[in-house]
């Protein structure tokens, strides 16, 4: 009884510490199904010089440019193709190189041409000299006008065939018909070159143009002769250009029309198929906007710093499309928010 008595003596205190241990853990877990977590709207705030410059959020309507993605091409791109059934003798230009106007670019074998020539020479001689027998009859009164006339026409066509076959001989030389940059090397020597195939195609470099398909609620934005901006790819850089076609067709499937733009200030270093940017304005949107330079990428996170209570509070923002250094923000600010033009920056 006594030992009973004792063993009881030191449960109590051990039961009574496993109760509160129990109702400790059972209340802190009622506890934290209750606490909400903070939001992430507004991020711990820095301290806000006194010289920091602000601005006021207000609604404003700013203007909208929509991209229009485009090709590069060249304004005067010319096919070369072969005008007579002959084989390749030699390619004497590839793709990519710079030639001059008048350069010879490919040859073809002119033997059978040549050839004809030839021929076409030695009945030519003969014919003179029937021709001039002739004369020398008719001045004698010994033959007739009609036999005169005869001997006339054979020799004059035989004059007509010669300068014939030697235009077909100029054929066998293809020759570049501008300075420019070849370009769609389509054929080899040995290769048989028949009328009308592409051979090769030359390209002038220094007159390029954006064709970009701009979307048909647009085109009432852009005129012939208007001045745009295009942003290339290759090099990178933004330069001017001219609307020097808008086509008047409408893709079915797209809605758009393909319109041209002249690029200026192109120096030869365009390649055509290239990609490039054409921006076209649309009707003014309003909305919040800030300045460029108030808008923080973290990561994944986005915020600007709103002046509060000489504070500078992180506001995690959505923002919208940049133009003209100035941001959109689609949510969360407000207007009337005071807005930290140049965040302040953790020490």
């Amino acid at each position: 009884m006594k030992a009973a008595a004792t063993l009881k003596k030191y449960l109590k205190p051990i039961v009574g510490i496993v109760g509160l241990a129990v109702v400790i853990a059972w209340s802190g877990g009622f506890l934290a199904k209750k606490v909400k977590p903070a939001k992430l709207e507004v991020l711990p705030g820095l301290a806000l010089p006194a010289d920091a410059e602000t601005i006021e959020l207000k609604e404003e309507n700013m203007p909208v440019r929509v991209e229009v993605v485009g090709t590069t091409a060249s304004e005067e791109k010319i096919n070369l193709s072969a005008r007579i059934p002959a084989y390749v003798r030699e390619v004497l230009a590839s793709a990519g190189d710079r030639v001059k106007k008048g350069q010879t670019l490919l040859t073809l074998d002119d033997r059978d041409i040549r050839q004809k020539l030839a021929a076409a020479e030695a009945q030519l001689a003969q014919a003179k000299t029937e021709f001039e027998r002739a004369q020398q009859l008719f001045d004698k009164q010994a033959t007739t006008d009609q036999a005169l006339t005869a001997a006339r026409s054979m020799f004059t066509a035989a004059q007509a065939q010669v300068e014939e076959v030697k235009v077909m001989l100029t054929y066998a030389q293809v020759e570049s018909p501008i300075d420019g940059v070849v370009t769609d090397r389509r054929i080899e020597a040995g290769d048989l070159a028949n009328p009308g195939m592409l051979l090769l195609a030359v390209y002038d470099p220094a007159r390029m143009r954006l064709e970009a398909p701009v979307p048909v609620r647009l085109i009432d934005r852009l005129a012939l002769g208007q001045e745009v901006e295009v942003a290339l790819e290759r090099p990178a850089r933004v330069v001017k250009g001219t609307v020097a076609e808008i086509v008047s067709e409408v893709d079915s499937a797209s809605r758009t029309q393909l319109v041209k733009v002249h690029l200026d200030g192109v120096n030869g270093d365009v390649l055509p198929g290239t990609f490039g940017r054409l921006w076209v304005a649309a009707e003014p949107r309003a909305g919040l906007f800030v300045p460029a330079s108030a808008v923080v990428q973290i990561g994944q996170l986005t915020y600007v710093q709103e002046a509060r209570d000489g504070r500078a509070l992180r506001r995690l923002v959505k923002t919208g499309p940049a133009h003209d250094g100035r941001v959109e923000i689609l949510s969360g600010l407000r207007a009337g928010n005071q807005i930290v033009v140049n965040p302040v920056r953790e020490e």
